[in-house]
């Protein structure tokens, strides 16, 4: 059930639902455009949005309903700190920036970011960005194919190492949540790596270069179960892997989503299911269990590349699995959709 769906100042590509009370009805939303400027410079803008979405409202335009904005260099990735309302950016000038939510003139509904800090990364584009679960660092993926482990000061990010980990883009970079010295990567030269950041960092765990036919996109590992990893690929697979053999993992199944795999969230409460941003075959639920994986549900109504994708952590949601409200938004077309899958209540 569509409940909302609005249109973006630029090419829309990361949307966050923020996890923490009270802000769990804060949807934050990118984009990042690449302006011609005469001759040959280009500038990549981009721009944050905090949107408030409260899929109890009877009224249907009040749903979605857009609380800020800020304007910034293009937006590749953004993700919330998993300890606190703070929103960690991406972005294509190699710069990632720090936003803390919070309430604007004492309103339960209302929300503004707040600048906290920001640090040059590299001369490269910053790609993607994960939190460790304690919130002391952040992993960020580059366009040179190198890695970067950020710490966390009071008032300043500091690189604490940076290695060359790839040939090409590094896509996604993944923090394993149980063992967080490890952490993993996928890039455009095909290869789904680890690393031990107890060692030095430029020598892998593994490295998976036969698997993947084209560039590794994202990576996500079951929240209860955290042997299971998912890596999401450029060719139209899903994988999952059996990680207990650390230096070599086993792809125990895979499944072909007729797009390349963007993005996968794991649902907030429910285990084995999964959404993914399938880029030019939209998004799919899909349940990855025991047996084999199944799209249980697609949405196809975007019209350009499916990029951006999150679940809602709601009370709803927590009291009735079916009440779960999901975010997408597309490149191209700059659209945001909030909906409500329709066939939760059936696993």
């Amino acid at each position: 059930m569509d409940l909302g769906s609005c249109y973006l100042g630029g090419n829309a590509d990361a949307v966050e639902f923020c996890p923490h009370r009270p802000f769990r009805h804060v949807l934050a939303a990118a984009t990042y455009t690449l302006q011609e400027q005469g001759g040959e410079r280009q500038d990549r803008a981009g721009s944050v949005s905090l949107f408030a979405v409260d899929a109890g409202e009877e009224d249907a335009p009040r749903r979605l309903r857009l609380l800020h904005t800020v304007e910034t260099a293009g937006v590749f990735d953004m993700k919330w700190s998993p300890v606190a309302p703070l929103l960690a950016q991406a972005d294509a000038h190699g710069r990632l920036a720090l936003w803390r939510l919070e309430q604007e003139d004492g309103s339960d509904k209302g929300a503004v970011l707040r600048d906290v800090c920001s640090g040059d990364i590299s001369s490269s584009m910053c790609l993607f960005v994960d939190w460790n679960q304690t919130a002391e660092a952040l992993s960020v993926g580059l366009s040179d194919g190198s890695l970067s482990v950020v710490s966390m000061r009071e008032d300043r990010l500091e690189v604490s190492e940076q290695w060359t980990a790839h040939q090409y883009e590094v896509w996604t970079c993944y923090f394993d949540r149980a063992n967080p010295h490890l952490l993993y990567s996928g890039s455009d030269d095909c290869s789904f790596s680890c690393w031990d950041l107890r060692q030095n960092p430029s020598n892998a765990v593994f490295q998976n270069k036969k698997s993947h036919n084209m560039g590794v996109c994202c990576i996500a590992q079951n929240p209860l179960e955290g042997n299971m990893l998912l890596t999401g690929s450029y060719d139209e697979f899903l994988r999952v892997w059996d990680i207990r053999s650390m230096v070599k993992p086993v792809n125990v199944k895979s499944l072909n989503l007729g797009g390349g795999v963007w993005r996968i969230k794991y649902h907030p409460l429910i285990a084995d299911v999964v959404l993914a941003a399938c880029m030019h075959n939209g998004f799919a639920i899909v349940k990855v269990g025991t047996g084999d994986a199944a799209v249980v549900e697609t949405y196809c109504k975007h019209e350009s590349l499916a990029y951006g994708a999150d679940w809602q952590i709601s009370e709803g949601a927590e009291q009735n699995k079916n009440f779960s409200v999901v975010a997408t938004c597309s490149f191209y077309d700059r659209l945001l959709r909030v909906w409500q899958p329709e066939n939760l209540g059936n696993l």
